[in-house]
């Protein structure tokens, strides 16, 4: 009996962590009234990945940044030539979050996960200018825009961060709890 309730636990934890993801991945193209400025918004995915690598080992959490990237890609990125990929900077982010908790420099607690958002949006933005200053796109017109859109996004996703972590915290504590 006790293995069917774990296991129906593990189920239930897998199906809200992907709907969960599923969720921000469907918020990203959308610009909700009242979490805009300046015609940029959340990082809701970035959010969603750093709630999840922090009890997760580095490398895990750098995959699932990557793999969470190339779905962030596949959102709206032409299908010809060279494009930069949101998951070069995500995998840094997710893998960057996890060596945070592992190291206990952090805590779950909303105030320090809003710091790692913060962090760790500027990392993914900065990344994500990087790659296209090096794919030829002008240097001035590149870090002009980054400084303002890499401020706003960072402050908006820091902002919104325990919309998205505090329930899945909940949840995951939750789920391990002895059944």
């Amino acid at each position: 009996m006790e293995m069917g309730a774990g296991r129906g636990r593990w189920v239930l934890g897998t199906v809200a962590t992907l709907s969960s993801l599923l969720v921000c991945l469907w918020l990203m193209p959308m610009r909700v009234p009242g979490t805009t400025l300046l015609g940029s918004g959340p990082h809701w995915l970035l959010v969603w990945l750093v709630a999840w690598s922090l009890n997760r080992p580095p490398l895990v959490a750098a995959i699932v940044g990557a793999t969470v990237g190339l779905l962030q890609d596949g959102l709206g990125v032409p299908g010809h030539g060279w494009w930069p990929s949101h998951g070069v900077g995500l995998a840094l982010a997710g893998g960057l979050t996890a060596l945070l908790q592992k190291q206990r420099y952090v805590q779950e607690d909303f105030v320090s996960v809003s710091l790692i958002v913060f962090g760790m949006a500027t990392v993914v933005e900065t990344v994500y200018a990087l790659q296209l200053s090096a794919l030829g796109y002008p240097l001035t017109t590149v870090w002009s825009a980054h400084q303002r859109h890499v401020l706003v996004t960072a402050i908006l996703t820091s902002l919104w961060a325990p919309v998205v972590h505090v329930p899945m915290l909940r949840l995951w504590r939750w789920l391990e709890q002895p059944v």
